[in-house]
């Protein structure tokens, strides 16, 4: 009986040994398609680093870094502004690569940025703004996710205006004197605004020449101005926009100056 237990557990330590064996293999053949995947990536070679690193993810479905180069290898195929289905197919395949990063490892600032950078381009800004806090939620001080909300706000708010001023046949500079058209706008556009104020500011707290994020509040002021009534409140945002335009631009001429006198080696 006894011999009979050991010959049952001998042979189950050999089917163990292989199969450890054979899973041994799988991963080292995995890290060899990552390999020649990120190889083929760098050489701009896309599709071949996609079926790379496909192979990579079946072989070891664990291997993190191989899911998320061929999120990156998708999303680097989709071309922002294209409305084709082929396009928009190659951008959603990169999300859902992205996703299933997310689904192994929640706490993974790449993919949750690549999300919300293809979110913004596809003008998902919803979405984008969902995925762009999940990022500062990650990454306190990352200037750039900031900025990417107080953008995503200057859109939603700019648009509305526009169609408006459109509809009552006035120009983009001229103010709106409709009393109730004004305060419906407002009730929209002002929450927008002041969120996207603070996220540029917080922005600017971190990279102190974030000319950008400069000229986007300036952006936002003009957007404030269109919402009130009196014309010197108008005017007073209308001079603080003006001033944050000049600062970006003088941070903008300032480092093209020193970028230029870098290049002469002076």
């Amino acid at each position: 009986m006894n011999s009979r237990r050991k010959g049952v557990w001998g042979v189950i330590a050999v089917v163990i040994g292989v199969l450890l064996v054979s899973s041994g293999c799988q991963k080292l053949k995995a890290r060899d398609e990552l390999n020649k995947g990120v190889a083929a990536y760098r050489a701009v070679r896309y599709q071949e680093a996609v079926e790379r690193f496909k192979l990579a993810t079946e072989l070891d479905p664990s291997l993190v870094n191989a899911r998320l180069y061929l999120a990156t290898a998708y999303a680097s195929q989709y071309v922002p502004g294209s409305q084709s289905d082929e396009n928009l197919q190659v951008a959603e395949q990169a999300i859902s690569e992205f996703q299933k990063v997310l689904d192994q490892d929640a706490s993974n600032l790449s993919a949750v940025s690549g999300i919300a950078s293809l979110y913004f381009q596809m003008k998902r800004m919803d979405d984008a703004k969902e995925f762009y806090r999940k990022q500062i939620a990650l990454d306190p001080n990352s200037p750039e996710a900031y900025y990417s909300v107080g953008v995503i706000d200057w859109t939603l708010t700019y648009q509305p205006r526009m169609l408006l001023k459109n509809r009552l046949n006035l120009k983009p500079e001229d103010p709106i004197r409709d009393a109730k058209e004004r305060q419906a706008l407002a009730e929209r556009n002002l929450p927008l605004i002041d969120e996207g104020m603070e996220m540029l500011n917080r922005a600017m707290q971190i990279r102190q020449d974030y000319d950008d994020a400069m000229a986007y509040l300036n952006l936002l002021y003009r957007e404030k101005a269109d919402l009130v009534e009196a014309p010197a409140e108008r005017e007073e945002l209308l001079k603080t926009a003006d001033s944050w335009m000049d600062k970006s631009m003088e941070i903008k001429k300032a480092r093209a100056q020193a970028a230029a006198t870098s290049s002469t080696g002076g």
